[in-house]
């Protein structure tokens, strides 16, 4: 371990105002596989939070940062990240199960995320507006500019504890704001190791605050306080609706949930669809908001891709995370493991068949794909956010399209076609935040803009279009008289 940060002995996970602050409630961490405490964290209180709101406030107000500065900052953490990049990963796997591959790609992203979110800042800019096109303000010259939002609380999630972290605080950082951060409970020490990096690339103090605890306690109330001014939510739709019930005048992002719908028309690449729809229902152990939950077989191609989509299913190898050839690891706790063992037992006493997997050895269960589910079925119409995926018949693409559309989700989907004219049509009617031509619901790319619509939440992330979320604009009006 470097001398930044030790999994043995953290830093205490209560960081404000530049200070690592002590309480007198912990709360352990566990390594997800082998359930063997790893850290432990200082849980905030209410007292905590209004100070970290406190020095969010005062370090807007008495140390703005020029554009120059936040790209210096952010360019430095991100290269900090890419340095530590095992040490990051390593932490990655064993507090939050995801397989050490996959968490190695994620720190890569959480790299580019950093990077793309400094060059953001640096392009944060206003228009003139042509005042004089109304009659009466002939002498009026107009222009906007784009400010600070004010104080972030950014609340984020398990499953990509630190691209998911980053996709809030750095965009935040870019556009001038300070940040509260509540990370998961479950993977709180990811954050703790951002946030020394923050610090050591120079961040002044109060610009980053860290709280941890759940979100019952102070999430809600970080929420309802009237300290900040936006919330950035990544997590369950229940959740997400009470942040909005609660929420008052500030303004939200919400990234909620998704049962992603993905379709396999009969002139689909078969061998590439089965390949990335396995590998994408079942990587991170089905625990992402786009993970591939739904695929629509054309009738004609069923049993064929049916074949193949177990064949690569059977191929991924489960087991210890820190193993590098592991793709599947464990979900995040005993609890949510017996959930999704329920959620299929339910669906095969309605008449499921089981093609693969199905079972559940602890805190693994394995990669499971049903057939002959019903639409009212759990794993059907909810999101499992377990390895589970259900493959479901079709005659035509219209009634693909419906059936996807079938849902109060609409975070992503996936469509196989070679042809053209079916993927604009796909692209322009199924209602979702992206429709992904070629690939599954998985796909993203952290520079566009992310986010979904109904049950799948509001606004969109993407450094560029979550810099926009966090400026407001301010309109200029020079009242210009004429001269002698």
């Amino acid at each position: 371990m470097s001398g930044v940060f030790s999994m043995t002995k953290p830093c205490t996970g209560l960081y404000i105002n530049g200070e690592w602050l002590e309480s007198n409630d912990k709360m352990k961490v566990y390594d997800k596989y082998t359930q063997e405490v790893i850290g432990e964290v200082a849980v905030a209180g209410q007292e905590n939070i209004d100070a970290a709101i406190q020095a969010a406030n005062d370090a807007m107000a008495n140390r703005p940062l020029p554009a120059h500065e936040r790209y210096e900052i952010l360019k430095r953490t991100a290269e900090l990240v890419s340095n530590n990049t095992e040490e990051i990963a390593t932490l990655i796997a064993r507090e939050g199960g995801k397989p050490l591959k996959d968490a190695t790609a994620e720190v890569n992203r959480a790299v580019q995320v950093i990077t793309l979110a400094s060059e953001e800042a640096k392009r944060i800019h206003g228009e003139t507006v042509s005042l004089d096109s109304v009659p009466g303000s002939e002498n009026r010259m107009g222009l906007y500019i784009r400010v600070p939002v004010g104080v972030v609380a950014a609340i984020a999630p398990f499953n990509f504890p630190i691209n998911l972290v980053v996709h809030k605080v750095a965009p935040a950082i870019a556009a001038g704001c300070a940040v509260v951060l509540k990370p998961a409970s479950t993977t709180p020490l990811t954050a703790v190791y951002l946030c020394k990096l923050l610090e050591e690339a120079g961040l002044p103090k109060g610009y980053v605050n860290l709280v941890i605890g759940s979100g019952r306690t102070i999430g809600d109330y970080l929420v309802a306080h009237q300290g900040k001014k936006f919330i950035t939510f990544t997590g369950s739709p229940s959740v997400g609706k009470r942040i909005k019930e609660n929420s008052g005048f500030n303004r939200v992002t919400l990234e909620l949930g998704n049962n992603s719908g993905n379709i396999v028309h009969q002139d689909a690449d078969l061998d590439l669809a089965a390949d990335l729809l396995a590998k994408k229902a079942f990587g991170s152990a089905g625990q992402f908001c786009v993970s591939v939950q739904r695929i629509y077989v054309h009738e004609n191609v069923l049993e064929s891709f049916s074949q193949k989509i177990v064949e690569a299913t059977k191929k991924l190898i489960v087991g210890n995370p820190l193993d590098p050839i592991t793709d599947i690891g464990p979900l995040i706790s005993l609890e949510e493991a017996e959930r999704v063992e329920q959620w299929i037992q339910e669906a095969v006493e309605g008449g499921a068949e089981v093609l693969t997997g199905g079972s559940r050895n602890g805190v693994v269960v394995q990669p499971t794909l049903l057939k002959n589910v019903k639409p009212e079925m759990k794993v059907v119409c909810d999101e499992v956010f377990g390895p589970v995926a259900s493959i479901i018949p079709y005659k035509t693409f219209n009634e693909a399209i419906d059936l996807v559309n079938d849902s109060e989700y609409g975070l992503q989907a996936g469509v196989f076609t070679r042809n053209i004219d079916l993927a604009w049509r796909a692209a322009k009617n199924i209602h979702a935040g992206g429709v992904i031509i070629n690939d599954t619901s998985s796909y993203r790319a952290d520079i566009m803009p992310y986010g979904g619509i109904d049950k799948s939440g509001a606004g969109r992330e993407g450094p560029r279009f979550a810099v926009e979320e966090m400026t407001e604009i301010r309109m200029v009006v020079f009242n210009v008289q004429a001269g002698e």
